[in-house]
């Protein structure tokens, strides 16, 4: 169970991933969601940038100790993304444009939800 438990904390964590990076289109469909997705997007950005350790990563570290797998070390990002967002010799200053370019792309679709709502 305990294994299912970390199965289901990774695909709520990979959910909560895309839904920072995309979130945002949701709203062109259904304002209402901007609520949902703005706190989500400062905690997604806060963690990248001062390298905060989210808490789903511990919950599944807790489920997979429990079933008696191993915990990984690192963060979600990094056991399962690192390799193939973060290329070899990217820098933290890097991660930061990256972080940086992430909220300039939600700020593009914040804006062009803005402008469909007055214009309607």
């Amino acid at each position: 169970m305990d294994s299912i438990l970390a199965t289901l904390t990774l695909l709520v964590h990979l959910a909560f991933i895309f839904f920072c990076l995309g979130g945002g289109l949701v709203c062109l469909y259904d304002f209402k969601w901007s609520y949902i997705h703005l706190p989500a997007l400062g905690w997604g950005a806060v963690t990248e940038f001062f390298g905060i350790v989210c808490p789903l990563t511990d919950l599944e570290n807790f489920f997979l100790r429990r079933a008696g797998a191993a915990a990984y070390e690192d963060d979600f990002i990094g056991r399962y993304f690192l390799a193939a967002i973060y290329p070899d010799g990217l820098t933290r200053n890097d991660q930061i444009w990256l972080g940086a370019g992430l909220l300039a792309f939600n700020v593009l679709i914040y804006l062009w939800v803005w402008r469909r709502r007055t214009d309607s």
